[in-house]
């Protein structure tokens, strides 16, 4: 485990994750609004699963959080973490599976991550996500995110053009885990 709630742990990727990670990055509602191509089949997944077992969260690049819910064990998404090179600023993005959502457990969880991140010394947190996904515009600015542009971009995997919101979170804007 690497960083605890109340009700999620944030952890390392594992291989008994594939088929649920494979399922809710097959959903068409889950992968919306997001960059990956879908169907995910189990071999990419495992593939998937893997290189994020072995990479580390302290180092610049990607690490991508298994979101699991302490009740029952089971894997219901994932928060993404992009460290930049020299340390001071990050990017975040989230995924839940479709019969997850709706209960607080992204907020939850992109929560504690902002504040491991700001306690470990980040200047700055930002964020993308699609016009079109209100949902997740509207946590990242419950949780403290601005919106500071709006940028058009092509998604490969859908052949299609769409509109990206920006936004940033300073660490002296940060209020904690706890939040308003």
């Amino acid at each position: 485990m690497l960083i605890d709630t109340e009700r999620l742990r944030l952890r390392r990727f594992q291989p008994a994750d594939i088929p649920a990670f494979a399922a809710y990055r097959s959903d068409p509602e889950v992968a919306r609004y997001q960059e990956w191509d879908f169907p995910l089949s189990l071999e990419s997944a495992g593939r998937l699963v893997r290189r994020y077992a072995r990479s580390d969260p302290a180092r610049p690049g990607w690490f991508q959080y298994a979101l699991e819910l302490k009740a029952d064990g089971c894997l219901l998404g994932d928060v993404a973490v992009n460290r930049q090179p020299g340390g001071g600023e990050a990017e975040v993005g989230f995924s839940l599976a479709r019969d997850r959502q709706g209960h607080g457990y992204a907020t939850e969880a992109v929560r504690a991550v902002l504040d491991d991140l700001f306690s470990g010394g980040l200047r700055t947190v930002s964020a993308e996500c699609d016009i079109r996904n209100q949902r997740s515009a509207r946590l990242l600015e419950r949780i403290g995110f601005e919106f500071v542009a709006q940028r058009t971009v092509f998604v490969r995997g859908k052949r299609e053009w769409t509109d990206l919101q920006l936004f940033s979170l300073p660490a002296g804007k940060w209020i904690g885990p706890g939040g308003s």
